[in-house]
């Protein structure tokens, strides 16, 4: 799972203009790992090492809230941001990068079994209000599961066209992917309104990740980024 680091003449008819089409919603994530002190930009499907340090550079071309949820290999679930130790500045604005975890000198470290840690993004056109608040449409996190439960995943394994081509180790069923199953979201994301995964649409380019919802879609999206770790 991930936890949490820190060091700190005829008159026409006047036509009203057809209105245009707002772009699709696109959001652009890279994952970078921390090597010998320096952050690098690393493939998102890359199989990460029990104990390395990694983060999320994230961009979007609207204006939104983010939550980032973790189910780990080892069955915990865990609200990942925002929260006090990763930061509660959640507000997303168009064509603003920006750092999760959002502290100075923030990490996630990787443990747990080896397999898929399950990370799951949710964006909202609302904010959701935090924990204990009696503001409506705050979703709480599920209780913890039971001891010893464990996230059944598939051991990652290196592609082995990719490993020859570029060196690099990384398992083709991980990184960003729609829910195939919304009865298998954790059942606090099951409860919000009018949750869109179906239709996005997900485009690998060089060492990131672009997730992008049709034109218009103006609802909250949840997606599942696998992380793949030994």
């Amino acid at each position: 799972m991930l936890r949490a680091f820190l060091s700190f003449a005829l008159l026409a008819p006047v036509l009203a203009p057809a209105q245009q089409q707002p772009p699709p919603r696109r959001m652009v994530i890279h994952v970078e790992t921390r090597d010998n002190g320096e952050w690098k930009t690393v493939d998102p499907a890359t199989i990460f090492d029990s104990g390395a340090y990694v983060r999320f550079r994230v961009k979007a071309n609207f204006a939104g809230y983010l939550y980032v949820m973790n189910q780990g290999t080892s069955g915990d679930y865990t609200l990942l941001f925002p929260r006090e130790d990763t930061g509660m500045k959640n507000q997303l604005a168009p064509d603003q990068e920006y750092i999760v975890p959002a502290t100075e000198g923030g990490a996630f470290r990787v443990t747990g079994p080896p397999g898929h840690d399950i990370v799951y993004w949710m964006v909202t056109p609302l904010e959701i209000a935090p924990a204990g608040s009696t503001r409506p449409g705050y979703v709480p996190l599920p209780p913890p599961p039971p001891p010893g439960t464990k996230l059944n995943t598939l051991v990652p394994r290196c592609d082995d066209a990719v490993f020859r081509a570029r060196g690099e180790c990384v398992d083709s069923k991980a990184g960003p992917r729609r829910v195939q199953d919304p009865a298998s979201l954790p059942s606090n994301l099951k409860s919000v309104p009018n949750l869109r995964s179906r239709e996005l649409v997900f485009i690998r380019e060089k060492n990131a990740a672009v997730v992008s919802s049709p034109a218009g879609a103006t609802g909250p999206v949840v997606y599942e980024f696998r992380l793949a770790h030994k």
